[in-house]
């Protein structure tokens, strides 16, 4: 009778099955319904959107996109990502490092705090702005005294935004930066490099792809971010409408094809934020996939020849 030890060994060579893999009916079961979700939830409404936007043709489409109202959405929106993204980054790489690299009283209260943009709903967000820097809120009078407009005005667009978007970049960097450790660090410091030459040249490098993936992410959420914006914009046309604020505002106005115009823009805007992500993926595999080959042999190299037999 086989022993259990050589029992085991047989087991662990040939698993069984049913422990490797589903059956093919349940296996099809689960593509067919992960598939007919992202059908039903995201594929036929962007395909609406489209459609909407060119209900009236090319022309209608552009002149729609060519308004002035239209294209001040436009900067506005560019112009709040283009404030906040950058904040977002500074925060992000400083708050990942501290969190990864150090131990320090009131760790976990900060990573709390990082991740309460999530928990909270953007609309009491906006709200918790106004009753600060409103004309009635905490500051208010002293804001109105020295001639300072921040809420119904592009400052507290941007703090709302940032506010709402600045978990992105910290929240791709803490994993990373806690997997790369700080023994390359302790290195280059030990070697005599300073602190900045050791973020540029050693921190920086091993964090670039979770750095460049919080940005993306970041970046997306800003252009799209609606309940916060809309608390504290005050939806004044051509000054505080975003896009997505002149989406709505539009739609209200029963002028759907113009509506859906600029929908389209913010379509085109999360599908190039997934082709970024993908090819950032893509090309973070390739990589991690060549550091992981041998090293092929020196081509350079001379072989050897044997040595020849000597005839007296």
């Amino acid at each position: 009778m086989a022993s259990p030890i050589k029992t085991r060994l047989r087991a662990a060579r040939n698993p069984s099955r049913r422990s490797t893999e589903e059956s093919p009916v349940v296996k099809w079961l689960l593509i067919s319904i992960a598939l007919a979700f992202c059908l039903v939830f995201l594929l036929l409404p962007l395909l609406n959107v489209f459609a909407q936007a060119f209900a009236k043709g090319w022309r209608y489409y552009l002149e729609s996109l060519y308004t002035p109202d239209a294209w001040a959405a436009i900067r506005l929106t560019l112009l709040v990502a283009a404030i906040s993204v950058p904040v977002n980054v500074v925060f992000g790489v400083a708050a990942s490092w501290a969190i990864a690299k150090f131990n320090f009283r009131g760790k976990s209260l900060l990573i709390t705090l990082i991740d309460l943009p999530f928990s909270v709903s953007p609309v009491v967000a906006g709200l918790m702005f106004v009753v600060l820097f409103g004309l009635q809120g905490f500051f208010g009078k002293w804001l109105d005294e020295h001639n300072l407009k921040i809420i119904f005005a592009v400052p507290g667009i941007v703090l709302a935004t940032v506010f709402i978007t600045f978990p992105f970049v910290a929240r791709e960097l803490i994993p990373v930066m806690q997997a790369t450790g700080a023994e390359q660090e302790q290195a280059a410091l030990t070697l005599g490099a300073n602190g900045w030459q050791t973020f540029w040249h050693v921190t920086l490098p091993s964090v670039k792809w979770g750095l460049l993936y919080g940005v993306i992410l970041c970046t997306a959420r800003a252009m799209g971010e609606f309940g916060a914006v809309s608390v504290v914009s005050g939806h004044i046309t051509g000054q505080t409408d975003t896009m997505p604020l002149h989406v709505e505002k539009l739609y209200n106005e029963f002028n759907g094809p113009a509506a859906f115009a600029v929908a389209s823009l913010l379509a085109l805007l999360a599908l190039l934020t997934l082709i970024l992500k993908s090819l950032l993926e893509w090309k973070e595999a390739r990589d991690l996939a060549r550091a992981q080959q041998p090293a092929p042999p020196d081509s350079k190299a001379k072989p050897q020849m044997p040595a020849r037999e000597t005839t007296r």
